[in-house]
């Protein structure tokens, strides 16, 4: 097999906010952004990769999603449990100082992890976790 990660999906409960995180704070490219008001699904990636994107979408948009679990989606975005991801970065002390000025919510400083990598951790608007790695 061939594969490569072509996207991944984060929700999201504020695509303006979400954004203007990803875009403005992250300094990702804008590939796509459709639909309105909450129901956008807002394509991003990081310049000179255009073969890998996030998609930033609404959260439980699939009509197979009953309310109960609507409800289950909504409470663990609050608590931040929902969803995440891991970013890479060869120069970690002045991404982590970006994204703290930016006005993230920071989960971890960076730090030295004691399974040999050493990352920094912090909240997207919508509480997902996003966590950097140092590339050595």
């Amino acid at each position: 097999m061939d594969l490569t990660i072509h996207t991944t999906a984060l929700p999201h409960d504020d695509p303006d906010a979400s954004l203007a995180f990803y875009r403005d704070t992250l300094g990702m490219e804008v590939r796509g952004d459709v639909g309105e008001g909450r129901m956008r699904w807002i394509t991003v990636g990081p310049a000179g990769q255009p073969g890998t994107s996030i998609l930033l979408a609404p959260p439980a948009a699939d009509p197979g999603v009953t309310d109960d679990e609507r409800r289950t989606i909504a409470e663990m975005m609050a608590k931040g449990t929902y969803g995440w991801i891991l970013l890479a970065t060869h120069d970690l002390d002045a991404t982590f100082e970006k994204v703290r000025a930016g006005g993230a919510e920071v989960a971890q400083e960076p730090t030295e992890q004691p399974y040999g990598i050493r990352d920094c951790a912090f909240r997207d608007p919508a509480g997902n976790l996003v966590r950097v790695q140092e590339l050595r």
